[in-house]
């Protein structure tokens, strides 16, 4: 179901504020057992909202964030399991290659990585 984005280079991710408005995140996102995998800061305010309204919608754009396709609805939850979160990192690098393991590793060497979220996106 998530092949329409598989091969997307970035993901913008909409989460929803308290007063329902949308804030728009253009993220790294890669494929894993059918659902979308997104790491992120813990501590952003997408991981907040995204706690509080687990409702999402997902859509192809560029780095920017200018919308490059439809709008799907989905629903996001938080990966817990060490194995999980190390699945994650995986996909990740497999898909973003030398920049998501130069970006993990620096990230990991300023002690950002104990902070981390780790996000999968199932479309509705």
């Amino acid at each position: 179901m998530i092949t329409v984005l598989d091969d997307a280079r970035f993901i913008n991710l909409l989460s929803f504020k308290r007063d329902g408005s949308g804030v728009e995140t253009p993220v790294w996102a890669a494929t894993l057992h059918g659902k979308l995998v997104i790491y992120t800061n813990g501590n952003s305010y997408k991981v907040k909202r995204i706690q509080r309204n687990p409702s999402v919608q997902v859509a192809r754009c560029d780095v920017r964030g200018n919308l490059l396709g439809p709008w799907h609805d989905a629903v996001c939850a938080f990966a817990t399991e060490e194995a999980k979160k190390k699945e994650i990192v995986k996909a990740l690098a497999k898909k973003y290659g030398w920049q998501f393991r130069a970006l993990f590793f620096f990230g990991t060497l300023a002690g950002r990585a104990k902070n981390y979220a780790y996000l999968e996106v199932s479309l509705v």
